[in-house]
This record gives C-alpha cells, sequence and structure tokens, in this order.
C-alpha cells in the first residue's frame, strides 16, 4: 500500500456510508425507512476512486508507474 493516507480515507468512508446510508435506516426501528441507495452508490463510488488514488506527496516513480 504505498498510498496509505489515500486508501485510509476510502475505507473509513466506505464503512461511514454503509453504517449511515444502509445500516442505519435498517436498524432505526421504523419500517417505513428505506436505505438510501442511489445515495450509497455515489459515496461508495468515491470511495472506490481514493482506493485507487495516489498520494499528494508521491511522485509516478514512487509508485512505481511509468
Amino acid at each position: 500500500m504505498k498510498s496509505w493516507k489515500t486508501t485510509l480515507c476510502g475505507v473509513l468512508g466506505f464503512v461511514a456510508t454503509v453504517i449511515t446510508v444502509v445500516a442505519q435506516p435498517l436498524l432505526d426501528g421504523d419500517p417505513a425507512t428505506e436505505p438510501m441507495w442511489a445515495v450509497a452508490g455515489t459515496a461508495l463510488a468515491a470511495c472506490i476512486g481514493l482506493f485507487f488514488a495516489r498520494d499528494n506527496d508521491k511522485s509516478s516513480e514512487d509508485v512505481g508507474t511509468k
């Protein structure tokens, strides 16, 4: 993991998204509450982008790209 800062942000964002957008509406006790799937999909797409992003202080040579 050469860009640990952005990867960590992606992981934390993924966990926060799952908890607030999916798990919390399912566990609130109100059967009328639905998970916000569109919001979850958008936030998870951003988290996936962070998994593959490179830290600002890393050069292409540092991470092994050509």
